[in-house]
Parts: structure tokens; C-alpha cells; sequence
């Protein structure tokens, strides 16, 4: 019964690969090569897992395209509706000219509402404080002067300017927050959960969320505090991001050329398929390494294969490791930061010449390093 089921299985395989012969003839001279069916399977199988994985690459391009593309329709969208806003805003102050024009009592009661405004206004630009790029973004037109308007017209050109102005600190941080959550995207993380994360910026100011109580808590109409509220929300969140991406692993080892990625690759050793779960640099003997985050190092020592290793444990699940090291600066329980140097690049271990191998994992599980670069690059436009 066992000799009829390798019989079976014999002529299965001779039935799809076949021994064939191929003869190459050059002028008077004819070579003859044999293809056996093992070496048949094993082209096969070769060029299987090459196919597969060149559909996971082009997935991962097509995912990150997606994602930009996204990204980039919402800003749009977002634009769109600024300008749409503005330009109600201008119609809605020509008839308020006109109909202070015609009162007294109608000026006085719009320089108490701009004076109250400027006071709220005030409490806005300062949580905008120490954000990169706010302080050349979100500054207050200059008001004519005295002898150039009427009062009416100076009053109500301070008050255009102040509904640009939260207009803009609305859009400034929407952006921000905008360009962060790409970053988490193409790094293939929610932003979601990590908006979520992190301290809330403080005070009645982010606390009330109903628009007539943070109105009445402003002393302003409520229109102008929906807007207000608008642009808390959108700096609490570009904040709480920003925070979370200063404790990834968004940055680069080295600024070494890339020799190898992440994923299915030949191995030098033995040429057979195996799966690379990191992304090698090469450059001269001792270059240094930097943390690409700021963390704790949980380890610094040998690993069979990895040769002189360092692995740095960044909190939320983050670990990274950089192996083949010539020398070490850092020991177990040593907190380091953002870029310091923590060794020397070598060619210890498994390795076939000076290098560094570099991997992220989260959760236990490798991830692909050129993502998170990709989401460093976003962070820094």
C-alpha cells in the first residue's frame, strides 16, 4: 500500500515537472544541461515567495499612497471651508458697519464686545505658546489709525482681524494635528488611541464643552466661543500627538546608506529565503549609533547571531535593537535620550562585514523600520 502511494506521488511530480533537457550550442560546441524535478520545485518555489512578496511591498506602496491621499482631501476640505467662512464673515461685518453707521448705542455696544473678545483672545494665544511656528502665524493685524478711519470703521476692522485671528489658530493647529496623524499612518499606527493619550491642556478654557457655558465663562457671543472651542480641541489633540511621537522610535539610527530592508531576503550565508526583521546600514568600522527615541536600555551584551546588541525599551509596547555593534556607551537600566550616542558600528555576531542591524518591534511583534522613518520625515516637513 506504501509503494502504491509513492508510486502516485512519483508520478505526480513527474507529470508537472518533468525532467527536460536544454542544449545551448555555440558555433561548433553544444552544451547539454539536465533540469531534474527537484531543481524544478525549488525554481518554483523560488519564485513563489518572490511573487508573494512583491504583492506585500506593492500593498504597503498602494497603503501609504492611500493614506497620503486622504490626508491630503481633508486639508482641502478643511481650506474650503475656511475660505467659505471668511467670506460670511466679511458680509456679515459690512452690514454690522452699516448698522452702527446709523447708532451710537450700536458703537458703544460693539467696543465693549471687542474689548471682552480681545480678552478671550488673549487666553487662547497663550496656551499657542512655545509651539514652533505660532508666534509667526498668529499675529494681529495692526488697526488703523485715528486720523485714517472713523471710529466705527477702526472698530470693526479690529474685530475682522480677531475672527481671523481664531480663525487661523483653528486652521494652524488642525494642520499640525493634520500632518501628525499621517505620520502615525504611514508608521501603521491608529492616531486615534495615541490622541487619546497623554495630559489635556487645562483650565475652564478646555473643560467646557458646551458652547453657551464657555460664552458665558468668556464673556463673549457665542459664536465666537464655538470657534474658540474649536481651536482648543484642535491644539489639545496636535499636542497630545505631538507628545505620544516624541516617545517612538520615529528617528534614524544612522545616517548611513541602507544595504538591506525589512522582510524576505536571500541569506548571505546559505542563499536560502529567509525573513530579515530589520533594515541594515553600512558605513566605515566605529560610526556611531543614537537611540531613536528616548527610552531605558534593557539590554547591552551578547546574542547569539546578533553579536554585540543593544536593546533600549521605549514604553506603550516600543523596543528597539541595534546588533553587530563594535563597541557599547550604554548599560542595562541607563536612561537615554533622544540621539545619544549609544555605540559604535562593527561586525560582530552573524555578519558578513561592518554594518548595523536595526529592528522596531511593538507588542512582541517586528515592524517594518522604514515606516516609522517615513513617519519621522512627516513629522519634520
Amino acid at each position: 500500500m506504501a509503494e502504491d502511494k509513492g508510486a502516485v506521488r512519483l508520478s505526480w511530480i513527474e507529470l508537472w515537472f518533468p525532467e527536460r533537457h536544454i542544449y545551448l550550442r555555440t558555433q561548433s560546441e553544444t552544451r547539454g544541461y539536465v533540469l531534474t524535478s527537484g531543481r524544478q520545485i525549488l525554481l518554483t518555489l523560488c519564485g513563489v515567495i518572490l511573487a508573494g512578496w512583491t504583492l506585500v511591498a506593492s500593498g504597503g506602496f498602494i497603503f501609504d499612497l492611500v493614506t497620503r491621499s486622504r490626508a491630503d482631501a481633508e486639508v482641502v476640505r478643511a481650506r474650503a471651508a475656511s475660505e467659505r467662512l471668511n467670506a460670511d464673515l466679511q458680509a456679515r461685518l459690512e452690514t454690522a458697519v452699516v448698522r452702527m453707521s446709523a447708532t451710537t448705542g450700536g458703537l458703544d455696544e460693539m467696543a465693549g464686545l471687542v474689548e471682552r473678545r480681545h480678552a478671550a483672545l488673549t487666553q487662547v494665544m497663550s496656551l499657542f505658546r512655545g509651539v514652533d511656528g505660532a508666534e509667526t502665524v498668529l499675529v494681529p493685524a495692526t488697526p488703523p489709525a485715528a486720523g485714517q478711519a472713523a471710529p466705527v470703521q477702526r472698530i470693526v476692522a479690529v474685530r475682522m482681524d480677531q475672527e481671523r485671528l481664531i480663525e487661523r489658530a483653528g486652521d494652524f493647529a488642525q494642520t499640525r494635528a493634520e500632518r501628525l496623524r499621517l505620520a502615525f499612518r504611514l508608521a501603521g499606527l491608529n492616531p486615534a488611541v495615541y490622541g487619546a493619550r497623554g495630559s489635556a491642556l487645562g483650565g475652564p478654557l478646555i473643560e467646557a464643552r458646551d458652547p453657551k457655558a464657555l460664552a458665558t465663562i468668556l464673556d463673549v457671543d457665542e459664536p465666537f466661543a464655538v470657534r474658540i472651542r474649536h481651536a482648543a480641541d484642535n491644539l489639545t489633540e496636535m499636542r497630545r500627538l505631538a507628545d505620544a511621537a516624541e516617545g517612538l522610535p520615529f528617528d534614524r539610527p544612522t545616517q548611513a546608506r541602507t544595504t538591506s530592508g525589512f522582510g524576505v531576503r536571500f541569506d548571505p550565508f546559505n542563499g536560502r529565503p529567509a525573513v530579515h526583521q530589520g533594515q541594515d546600514f553600512a558605513a566605515p568600522l566605529n560610526s556611531p549609533i543614537h537611540a531613536t527615541a528616548p527610552g531605558v536600555v534593557s539590554y547591552a551584551g551578547v546574542r547569539s547571531g546578533y553579536g554585540n546588541t543593544i536593546e533600549i525599551d521605549h514604553g506603550h509596547g516600543f523596543k528597539t535593537r541595534f546588533a553587530h555593534l563594535n563597541t557599547l556607551a550604554v548599560q542595562p537600566g541607563q536612561r537615554v535620550a533622544l540621539g545619544q550616542r549609544i555605540g559604535a558600528m562593527g561586525t560582530t555576531g552573524r555578519s558578513t562585514g561592518v554594518h548595523l542591524h536595526y529592528e522596531v518591534w511593538m507588542d512582541g511583534r517586528p515592524q517594518n523600520p522604514a515606516r516609522f522613518f517615513r513617519a519621522g520625515d512627516q513629522i519634520v516637513q
